[in-house]
């Protein structure tokens, strides 16, 4: 990179810190580097010195100074072309879409990112669903590989942002679908347990640990087949690993497919299906662009024919739990 140029920030990048502005524009800057241009001052927002943690704003100057011969950074294997039938299916599960964010449907069984034997993720099939944008849509949360429903997506990396950390600061409202094994007693309430992960290689599974962390999750009955079954709504207040399983679990009505922390006391006889009945049914957020909004997903193929063969009646739901902040 030769030669001092001059870059104004874009709407995409107002707000983030000039080092992040960097990271995004010049990857192929070392951090090291970056820092020591930034003391010797060649580095400058509006022809001011920065040290990195500055935040950049819509329309202004960037002072990129020349940072000489840099090393050849790793060539990335080129993602495989999404087919027409990926594509088509993908923008299926699109719930809600405007210019901030994309709301999908994700089955249950696809994987939110790659792992170990995972190739085929939601991650990979973004690219299906950037409609024209600039912008690949960026993951802000994520659901378990077995659980459906609702999950959001940010179209600029400043909705993204913005997303995510409605996420961390617990701004989001977010309302989980299951169907559990006999009914709880009392049928509405809270549980709050300390939990970490199990030492065990290669099969991620959580665990009651006093020294763990805390985690807590408001549930109540919607509707409950005798003692066989009942409809839960779950309602996390922590985001924990596997946090919802283990709740069901440790309250002593795991998720009826959940052999991970049911074991075999997790499965209904006869056509009730053996997969995990765990949907995230609503999420309500703060809109990037401001107020609020809410999706709502419907149930997958195997829970709406569960829930039809026990008697529940999903057209006359009736919210049990508040909205925070209501």
């Amino acid at each position: 990179m030769s030669g001092v140029k001059n870059i104004t920030v874009k709407a995409d990048d107002d707000g983030i810190r000039i080092d992040r502005w960097f990271k995004r524009h010049f990857p192929e800057v070392p951090f090291g580097t970056l820092q020591k241009k930034m003391r010797k001052g060649e580095v400058r927002l509006d022809g001011k010195r920065v040290k990195g943690p500055e935040r950049v704003e819509k329309g202004q100057v960037v002072r990129v100074p020349p940072f000489g011969d840099l090393p050849e950074a790793p060539k990335r294997e080129p993602k495989p072309r999404l087919s027409d039938k990926d594509i088509k299916e993908v923008q299926s599960w699109v719930l809600y879409k405007d210019d901030h964010v994309i709301a999908i449907n994700k089955p249950a069984g696809l994987p939110t990112q790659g792992g170990t034997g995972q190739s085929r993720h939601l991650d990979g099939l973004l690219d299906a669903l950037r409609f024209g944008s600039e912008h690949r849509p960026r993951l802000v949360h994520r659901l378990d590989k077995d659980t459906s429903g609702v999950l959001l997506l940010g179209r600029t990396p400043n909705a993204a942002a913005a997303l995510a950390n409605a996420f961390k600061t617990k701004e989001t409202d977010k309302r989980y679908w299951a169907l559990v094994i006999g009914c709880p007693n009392p049928r509405d309430g809270r549980i709050i347990l300390n939990m970490s992960k199990a030492p065990i290689k290669g099969n991620e599974r959580m665990v009651v640990d006093p020294d763990g962390q805390h985690s807590l999750t408001d549930y109540a009955v919607v509707d409950n087949a005798g003692h066989q079954a009942a409809w839960l709504e779950l309602k996390p207040h922590t985001g924990r690993t596997h946090q919802l399983r283990l709740h069901c679990a440790e309250m002593g009505h795991p998720i009826v497919g959940d052999g991970k922390y049911g074991g075999a006391d997790a499965f209904l006889s006869g056509a009730i299906s053996k997969k995990l009945h765990l949907h995230s049914h609503t999420v309500r957020f703060p809109h990037p662009a401001g107020g609020r909004a809410s999706v709502t997903a419907p149930l997958p193929p195997h829970m709406a024919e569960s829930f039809a063969m026990l008697g529940f009646e999903v057209g006359e739901y009736e919210d049990p739990l508040v909205e925070d902040g209501a």
